[in-house]
C-alpha cells in the first residue's frame, strides 16, 4: 500500500504573515507537521513531500529534514487558489517521478498542528476499512448547532435558524449531531482526484473526531492562545 503525505504551505498569508514559519514555542510552525509526518512514514513506509512556492520556507522544511524539488506554479499559490487542485498537482509530479501511483494521500495543515501520531493512525485505519470511501477529514465537537442556536439572514431580511427541523428542537442535547472542522488532516483515496472534486465534500465522506482540543490558526490571536497551551502544558498530549 502506497501512502503519499503532501504538506502544503504557501509563501503569502494576509491574516497572519509568514505563519507557516512562524515560531511557536521554540519552533517553527510547519516543524510540527514534518515531526508528525515523519512518525506515520516510520509505521506506514510512507513518501513525504512539501507544496510551497517559497525559497524561505523550502529552507527551513529543510533544517528539519523535509527535502523537495518540487515548486508550486504562481497561479496555486493566490488567495483564490484551492487546496484540492495545489495536492493533486504536487501528487502527478511525485507520480510521474518515481513511477507508482499512490493508494492514499494524507494532507497535514500546517496551520492546524495539534494532532498526535495516534490521531492519524486510528483514522487512516476508518478509512482503509470502509471501501467506498473516498475520504476523511478530521472534526471536533461543535459549541454551536445550527438545529439549536445557529441563525442565518433569509431573504425577507429576517433571521431564522440554519437548519430547520420539522419538529422544533427544544435543548441543544437533543440537536442531531454536528462537527466543527479543524483544518488539521484529510486522508483522501487515489479515486478522489480521480473524480474530479473541488472540495473535500463528497457522498462519501467520514470523519475523525478528535478526543481532544484542536483549532486553525487563522488570527494572530490564535498563535498567542496555542503558545499559551504549549508553554504551560495545559494540553494533555506531546506534540
Amino acid at each position: 500500500m502506497k501512502i503519499l503525505i503532501t504538506i502544503c504551505a504557501r509563501g503569502g498569508s494576509k491574516g497572519i504573515p509568514g505563519k507557516n514559519v512562524r515560531m511557536l514555542n521554540g519552533k517553527p510552525l510547519i516543524a510540527y507537521s514534518i515531526k508528525v509526518a515523519n512518525e506515520f512514514c516510520q509505521k506506514h513506509n510512507a513518501v513525504l513531500t512539501l507544496s510551497t512556492d517559497s525559497i524561505d520556507i523550502k529552507n527551513i522544511a529543510a533544517q528539519f529534514g523535509l527535502f523537495t524539488e518540487y515548486v508550486r506554479p504562481a497561479e496555486m499559490a493566490t488567495d483564490n487558489a484551492g487546496k484540492i487542485g495545489t495536492i493533486n498537482d504536487v501528487l502527478l509530479f511525485e507520480e510521474k517521478k518515481r513511477g507508482v501511483r499512490f493508494d492514499f494521500i494524507l494532507d497535514l495543515d500546517v496551520t492546524s498542528p495539534l494532532r498526535t501520531i495516534d490521531d492519524l493512525i486510528c483514522a487512516f485505519e476508518i478509512i482503509k476499512n470502509d471501501e467506498n470511501a473516498l475520504n476523511l477529514f478530521s472534526v471536533n465537537n461543535c459549541h454551536r448547532n445550527p438545529y439549536f442556536n445557529m441563525v442565518e439572514k433569509s431573504s425577507d431580511g429576517y433571521y431564522k435558524l440554519v437548519k430547520q427541523p420539522e419538529t422544533p428542537i427544544l435543548s441543544r442535547q437533543t440537536a442531531p449531531k454536528v462537527y466543527d472542522l479543524n483544518a488539521s488532516f484529510y486522508f483522501y483515496r487515489r479515486k478522489f482526484f480521480d473524480l474530479n472534486f473541488k472540495n473535500a465534500y463528497t457522498p462519501y465522506s467520514l470523519v475523525y473526531e478528535m478526543p481532544h482540543s484542536c483549532f486553525d490558526l487563522d488570527e494572530p490571536i490564535d498563535f498567542t492562545l496555542m503558545e499559551l497551551m504549549l508553554r504551560e502544558n495545559l494540553i494533555d498530549f506531546e506534540l
